[in-house]
């Protein structure tokens, strides 16, 4: 079977969706990826072939920043290199209805690799969730609102999608998370199914992380390792940070992420790095400290690390509530008088929520996700092996 990998590429989207095409391409599938050039050294790096989403006029359309904004760019560029390479199925991320609508357009399956929390409407249940951001129902609604424009951009608007009960999802839709990080007996959508955490990230540079472990060594201060997200419109981590870093018991390693603007205090504990991989730095550390993304927050609670989360915008609320509920995090308060550096003393001390996470880690690290996500995979490939005609779209899919 000949997979397209499409998912946004960004790190947080695209690790997960090589993590499931390594396992495809050892079962013997066929697996590139498509992508804006600047993911082409990770994918390099991945050792899978690559196809320049800017040469299929695909100019920012895989961007998280901008997904909102370039479906319609995203769209024809999948179409363009699925129908070059003949793809025979799609494997994209949450927010890429450029890709959901190629697969729709191109009559193959597509399978969508989620975020560690279910994002939209659950099947039933979960009345009593506490919205810390926006409602599901505002979130589904915008999704959808978003899918139905695109195609009315692209000329479809007269046909109806194929997946008339919920098109965000898909023909399956993969969540990295585990069950405990959805709402108690709220039940997921049919086509919606947990994998596992899909961790991958790039190799790490040995001569990097040891400079920066002897320049954490030179201060001795217990280590927090802290990831920040974009701010959404929501103030900034910085003077929060600098207060906690700053003369107190800890040092920070902080990832600025897809934050530009760091104001570290000259007198603070705080060392700015910038890498495609994390985890290093986490091992060194004792505590996370995130917007609360699904990338670090999963790669936390792998390694057995409690959290402390302080969310602005986007899924971050969703997930800081999945995370507080299921005791594994600590909520940094956003109130001036708040001291950040006392919640840090309490959440490294406490052991109750150590013993949290590692339980949790532990089940998402047991769960074998890439071989999860690869089983769903190729059963929505075998469930859609209706044989097409080449007029359909302009080329002949070979299913399984």
């Amino acid at each position: 079977m000949k997979i397209l990998l499409c998912p946004l590429s960004d790190g947080g989207y695209l690790y997960p969706v090589i993590a499931a095409g390594h396992e495809l391409r050892r079962r013997g599938h066929h697996v590139g990826v498509l992508g804006r050039a600047t993911a082409a050294p990770v994918v390099a790096g991945a050792r899978l072939p690559f196809m320049t989403a800017e040469d299929y006029g695909g100019r920012r359309a895989f961007s998280a920043a901008r997904w909102g904004t370039t479906g319609r760019a995203q769209y024809e560029a999948t179409v363009r290199a699925a129908r070059e390479a003949g793809a025979d199925l799609l494997v994209t991320s949450v927010l890429c209805n450029g890709a959901l609508l190629a697969a729709e357009v191109l009559d193959i399956p597509v399978v969508v690799v989620g975020l560690s929390v279910h994002l939209w409407d659950y099947r039933s249940g979960g009345e009593g969730e506490q919205q810390l951001g926006r409602t599901r129902a505002s979130r589904t609604s915008e999704g959808l609102r978003l899918y139905t424009e695109l195609r009315e951009q692209a000329g479809l608007a007269a046909r109806a999608s194929r997946w008339e009960a919920g098109p965000l999802l898909g023909d399956a839709l993969l969540l990295r998370g585990d069950p405990a990080l959805e709402y108690p007996d709220a039940e997921l959508p049919e086509r919606v199914s947990h994998v596992g955490p899909l961790a991958w990230e790039p190799t790490p540079d040995p001569g990097e992380v040891e400079a920066v472990r002897e320049q954490l060594d030179r201060t001795g201060k217990p280590v927090v390792y802290v990831h920040l997200g974009r701010f959404f419109g929501g103030g900034s981590l910085w003077p929060r940070l600098n207060a906690a870093f700053t003369g107190g018991r800890f040092q920070a390693v902080v990832e600025q992420g897809r934050s530009t603007d760091p104001q570290p205090a000259p007198d603070a504990d705080v060392l700015l790095v910038r890498k495609p991989w994390m985890g290093p730095f986490i091992d060194m550390a004792g505590l996370v400290l995130t917007n609360c993304t699904s990338a670090p927050v999963l790669a936390a609670l792998l390694r057995g690390r409690a959290l402390a989360v302080s969310p602005n915008g986007a899924e971050q609320p969703l997930l800081a509530g999945a995370c507080l509920r299921a005791g594994v995090a600590a909520r940094m308060p956003d109130t001036p008088a708040a001291r950040p550096s006392a919640l840090l003393e309490s959440a490294w001390e406490d052991q109750g929520l150590r013993a949290r996470a590692r339980v949790l880690g532990g089940r998402l690290a047991a769960m074998e996700s890439a071989a999860r996500a690869a089983d769903i995979v190729e059963r929505t490939a075998q469930a859609s092996a209706t044989p097409k005609k080449e007029e359909d779209h302009g080329y002949a899919i070979s299913r399984p």
